[in-house]
């Protein structure tokens, strides 16, 4: 893609008050905003101290200045980052200088945009960029930190070079449809790609994982009134974050806490007790339960432990419907006295608690994880997209496809087109096959500056 013709300049340290603040400008007038605002042109690569100049000569603030000049910079651009003091009239007034000398303000995601458009990255590392700034986790940290090197991307590639040999073989078998010999045959392409779907299958396994660490679950707990649902969002939290009474129907509205389970983030929503009601205040808070419930990831049933056997569960199961992954927890073993725990319970995965206690909740937070395919310390975890997601899916769909042609009629021109969208898949995930509309949508979610 051709260069940029225009200069971008945004404030690229967030809004408030700090310490420092830096405004950073990328394009082909950086060295001539360079010497209007700063009266020189610094050495490439090297912090030095300046004072910024407005129009007429005066001081807008003294700092550092760093200039990268392309395409060794972020961007692939000529940069200019301007360190100074993080008042936001400060920096508004030297954004506004910058816009002055001819800069113009960058759109959210538009330096990394051009770092990706000038083949600084890939579109997977860009994506990542913005994974690491708002990781919620040391874990999901780490993961972005990976795509952003571009392990996930390396792995794509890897596949992609397989799928090129693939489609070499087979298209030559349909250059030469006069040789007796079956090409399609003779070459163990059946063989060659099922390796390539195993390696596509682990791919994308590992993806679920890196969905996990940047998006992670949203678990709500659902039951009748005064079962514990409140305790046991204080429990997870580890604060007082509902108010807990005897007194059923205390929460009339949605209460959300976020944790992390061993690096995997997971939103805890509280809903109020589940019963029919002439109160508008707790019908409307029942009525929004019930939303919560058909958006969650995770369902997690509570019943008191003291009630009939499985009586109240599957009523409640009943009522809560088919759609998300769903967990029973019977709360409350300090009263029942049973022992606390993982309960086998045919289908239904059971645990049995004490949210004013803790028994238990050691077991339920394994039972979360488990009931999401989340792995601790997933060996080389790298955080991922739903579009890869859907991405490796479309890829799997065709490759499924392009066995059965091979185990069947082995039609070689269906075979050549289901490995040639299967390319064109994987290069969605890295920008190899891209379109406009997608990259507005992926870089428009970035922060400005970035």
């Amino acid at each position: 893609m051709g260069a940029a013709t225009d200069t971008i300049a945004a404030i690229a340290t967030p809004p408030g008050k700090g310490g420092i603040g830096i405004v950073r400008v990328s394009g082909p007038r950086t060295q001539a905003i360079a010497r209007e605002v700063l009266r020189f042109l610094p050495s490439p690569r090297t912090a030095v101290r300046a004072r910024f100049f407005d129009r007429t000569g005066d001081v807008i603030d003294d700092g550092l200045v760093l200039y990268f000049p392309a395409p060794g910079s972020f961007s692939g651009e000529d940069m200019l980052e301007l360190h100074g003091h993080g008042g936001p009239v400060v920096l508004d007034m030297l954004l506004g200088r910058l816009l002055e000398a001819g800069a113009r303000m960058a759109r959210p995601g538009e330096f990394s945009e051009r770092a990706f458009l000038n083949d600084k990255m890939d579109l997977a590392q860009a994506e990542a960029v913005a994974d690491l700034i708002d990781s919620a986790t040391q874990t999901a940290a780490r993961g972005a930190l990976r795509s952003l090197k571009g392990e996930f991307s390396e792995r794509v590639n890897a596949i992609v070079d397989a799928l090129v040999e693939l489609r070499t073989y087979v298209e030559g078998a349909i250059d030469f449809p006069e040789d007796e010999i079956d090409f399609l045959a003779e070459g163990d392409l059946e063989a060659r790609l099922a390796t390539v779907m195993a390696s596509l299958e682990r791919l994308d396994s590992a993806a679920q994982q890196g969905c996990l660490l940047r998006d992670g679950v949203s678990v709500v707990i659902a039951g009748r009134p005064n079962v514990g649902k409140s305790s046991l969002l204080n429990r997870l939290s580890g604060r007082d974050a509902a108010i807990v009474t005897a007194i059923p129907g205390t929460t009339r509205d949605v209460l959300r806490e976020y944790v992390h389970l061993d690096g995997l983030p997971v939103h805890v929503v509280d809903t109020a007790g589940l019963r029919s009601t002439d109160d508008p205040i707790e019908f409307e808070g029942v009525d929004r339960a019930r939303r919560e419930i058909r958006e969650a990831d995770v369902v997690l049933a509570m019943v008191d432990d003291r009630e009939p056997e499985l009586d109240d569960a599957e009523q409640l199961f009943a009522e809560i419907g088919p759609g998300p992954a769903r967990l029973l927890a019977r709360n409350k073993v300090d009263l029942s006295g049973n022992p606390p725990g993982l309960r086998s319970a045919g289908e239904t995965v059971e645990v049995r608690i004490s949210a004013k206690t803790g028994a238990g909740i050691e077991a339920l937070k394994q039972c979360l994880k488990d009931c999401v395919g989340y792995r601790e310390g997933a060996e080389g975890s790298f955080t991922a997209r739903r579009r890869h997601r859907e991405a490796l899916a479309s890829a799997m769909t065709h490759g499924e496809r392009a066995l059965t042609q091979l185990r069947g009629r082995r039609e070689a021109e269906l075979v050549a087109e289901d490995l040639r969208l299967m390319q064109r898949a994987l290069g969605e995930i890295t920008g190899a096959f891209s379109t406009e509309d997608l990259l507005d949508r992926i870089f428009s979610s970035f922060c400005i500056g970035k």
